[in-house]
């Protein structure tokens, strides 16, 4: 019998990832499954102008803060909402305003030193412990991460592999989409990402006792359901009209094999869990912006899922 616990989408909270990596033993499972979307979107500045004086701007809510406890508190509520606090100056702040590339390679510092921070925890916490722990990074995460997850002992690079659960069970994943608006790192046509799917499924041997780790949910599955936007990428009515937005590649893969369970996330307002036929498919959403950690708890008996659940910690 296997227990997995999945997430997804934690976009850099630092907080969620620490959860995640605790989630083995808090929920006693046995196979960690992160599906995509790890790394965070925006560096904070929290600018010293001196006399021991710091100001940040977080959620268009400026503070100025005095003295290090206060600069430490902003920094865990920064890394925490999944944002880098950067510390800096205001001469600083003026060359970055002139130098957009400086800007991202700055930002691709500070995903890069905080991937490797997270790699560090989970081998202290996972060192021992008989758990195994999968990283899928999505289509918001830049490949440069892929080299540090795959270096690491603790945590196995999951991207484009057919791994084996148990004796039982195997298990493909990717976290690449279909096209989305925000042309992000990962993301490609129905037509190369239906080749990409089939690449890893025909190499399964018993599909309908396999796990499908796929960071987008299939189209019209009602787990890909999300705010239909205007033209300048805001949400339509106040976000109250949803499109689907999921893959048909993946509907049609899901279709094809029937695997035993599909793992989805990317559409964070989705938390639910459907059948597709014989498929168990579950998103189990996210709401990494509050700090908490949104999952699934699977077991997997031989021939079955004997039970699953819903979580939020």
């Amino acid at each position: 019998m296997t227990v997995l616990f999945f997430a997804t989408d934690i976009h850099g909270s630092e907080i969620c990832w620490k959860k995640f990596i605790n989630a083995g033993k808090f929920y006693g499972a046995n196979v960690l499954i992160l599906g995509g979307d790890i790394t965070g979107k925006a560096i904070v500045p929290i600018v010293h102008y001196g006399n021991n004086t710091y100001q940040a701007e977080l959620l268009e809510h400026v503070t100025i803060l005095h003295g290090s406890a206060e600069v430490q508190d902003m920094v865990k509520r920064i890394r925490s909402r999944g944002y880098y606090p950067y510390l800096t100056n205001p001469d600083e702040i003026k060359i970055l305003h002139e130098n957009p590339e400086r800007v991202n390679q700055l930002f691709k510092n500070e995903v890069l030193r905080c991937v490797e921070q997270w790699l560090t925890f989970a081998e202290e916490k996972l060192a021992n412990t008989g758990i195994t722990c999968y990283v899928s990074p999505g289509n918001d995460d830049m490949f440069e991460i892929d080299e540090l997850i795959r270096a690491a002992r603790s945590v196995r690079l999951a991207e484009g592999e057919v791994v084996a659960l148990d004796e039982t069970h195997e298990m493909i994943s990717t976290g690449w989409s279909n096209p989305t608006p925000w042309h992000s790192f990962r993301e490609e046509s129905e037509e190369k990402l239906a080749i990409r799917l089939e690449n890893m499924a025909s190499r399964l041997k018993n599909p309908a006792m396999s796990v499908f780790n796929i960071h987008v949910p299939p189209f019209e599955s009602s787990l890909d359901d999300a705010p239909e936007l205007t033209k300048d990428f805001r949400p339509k009515y106040a976000g109250n009209s949803l499109v689907p937005v999921g893959s048909r590649a993946v509907r049609e893969l899901i279709k094809k094999y029937q695997p035993l369970l599909g793992l989805f996330g990317h559409i964070h307002e989705n938390k639910a869990a459907i059948r597709m036929g014989k498929t168990l498919c579950i998103n189990p959403g996210s709401m990494y912006e509050q700090g908490t950690l949104l999952g699934a708890l699977v077991t997997l008996d031989r021939k079955k899922i004997t039970n699953y659940i819903l979580t939020t910690g």
